[in-house]
């Protein structure tokens, strides 16, 4: 699925668009028992209830495409009698109808769910009647077939924040009551997947709201998809290869700097290039060796570099765009202006320093003195000759033409 056909099935979930069928659910507590079940007719909820749920499932689709939302395929043998998908086939062409198999996919994710606290498991199932589009994404008035999925969202619910409040009963100010309140989803999937317009029940769309701590748990033993990493993982992956292999604080900041700028090129290049395709630009392992070499890392360290970034990617190396820190790229180029106004102060101070030189060549005495001694240098005839006064009192330092033992005047006549 890509974002586009994410858009297509957010962008129905409207009160007018929204065409869910069935909402079933159960409310978790912390020690992992079941409290309450409901099982809902979708469109006959009350208002308010219906605009909250819908924003629940709206969550569910919501973040980017390989980070918030990862497409996951189901091995062979789930996809055998007794698989994870053939379970997923089957609520799904139960239309939420079978209690028993809903208490099962509830006791699923119950026994595998890693999270400590209450929550509410909800379920909706929808049958979508997908538009022909022409090439320049027009519908027309026919249906080409019904993508009929389920929608599974997993949300905390967590106890409101002690306070005071207005006690209406007795009409005071006092400690109001503390209530369970369902958050936004914090893990979902959509089964079975849209990917070209059409049913994909070959693969589901995995959510997470934390791109960096994924519920993994729930890709492997509830959908029994291998585990997939995060846009955010492998950003984080890759950073660290390049700080294990430099182990210098500095220089890896000015390699990673240096190495998201060519990222950034890269991606712009293929926008540039191939503004309307969607096929994502993978940064293999010459990729990383050629941008290496660029950034100016010594051989031997591009080698540890590339032995490291094999052995983290082998199974499947992460789409360039999904590496892009823009966090880091703006850093590089506020260090890259400063370094260039740093340049700039020290050219312009070597053209002071020498137009200094370059004047005091040209006067036979030149003075330097602190700017509260001016006021007491005066000019004085001695012997028919002008002369220049600087009383010197005990504590201060003087220094003439580089010399700080001044007894050499005393040797002089003249100056006695």
């Amino acid at each position: 699925m890509n974002k586009k056909e994410v858009l297509e099935l957010k962008n129905r979930l409207k009160k007018t668009g929204c065409t869910f069928t069935k909402m079933c659910g159960c409310y978790v507590n912390a020690s992992k028992e079941i409290v309450v079940n409901f099982n809902e007719t979708f469109l006959n909820l009350e208002e308010d209830e219906f605009y909250k749920y819908l924003e629940i499932a709206k969550k569910a689709l919501s973040g980017t495409v390989g980070n918030n939302l990862l497409e996951v395929n189901f091995p062979m043998e789930e996809e055998e009698q007794g698989g994870k998908q053939q379970f997923l086939m089957g609520l799904r062409e139960s239309k939420l109808k079978n209690e028993g198999l809903l208490e099962t996919f509830y006791q699923l994710i119950i026994d595998n769910y890693d999270y400590a606290g209450n929550y509410l498991i909800l379920v909706y199932h929808d049958a979508y009647d997908v538009m022909t589009k022409t090439s320049d994404n027009n519908k027309l008035d026919e249906s080409e077939e019904v993508y009929e999925y389920i929608l599974c969202a997993i949300c905390p619910v967590t106890l409101t924040k002690p306070g005071l409040g207005y006690l209406e009963d007795v009409n005071k100010i006092g400690p109001r009551n503390r209530d369970w309140v369902v958050g936004a989803p914090d893990t979902g999937f959509i089964f079975p997947a849209f990917t070209d317009r059409s049913t994909d029940i070959h693969s589901a769309m995995f959510y997470t709201k934390n791109a960096l701590e994924p519920h993994k748990e729930l890709i492997e033993f509830v959908l029994g998809c291998s585990p997939k990493a995060t846009a955010t993982e492998q950003k984080q992956t890759f950073h660290n290869i390049i700080k294990n292999v430099i182990n210098d604080s500095e220089k890896t900041t000015q390699v990673i700097g240096e190495i998201q700028e060519n990222l950034s090129l890269i991606v712009e290049e293929q926008e540039a290039t191939a503004p309307e395709s969607e096929e994502p630009v993978i940064l293999t392992s010459n990729s990383v060796q050629e941008i290496l070499v660029e950034c100016g890392v010594s051989e031997d360290l591009v080698e540890k570099i590339q032995a490291s970034y094999e052995e983290n990617f082998a199974e499947e190396p992460p789409v360039v765009e999904h590496l892009i820190d823009k966090k880091i790229l703006a850093e590089n180029e506020k260090n890259k202006a400063t370094k260039v106004l740093v340049e700039q102060i020290q050219v312009l101070q070597e053209r002071l320093q020498e137009s200094v030189k370059t004047n005091a060549e040209e006067f036979d005495i030149v003075l330097k003195v602190k700017e509260e001694k001016v006021s007491q240098i005066k000019t004085q005839l001695i012997d028919g000759k002008k002369c220049i006064v600087i009383p010197v009192e005990e504590d201060e330092q003087t220094n003439i033409n580089g010399k700080s033992d001044l007894s050499f005047l005393d040797e002089n006549e003249e100056y006695v």
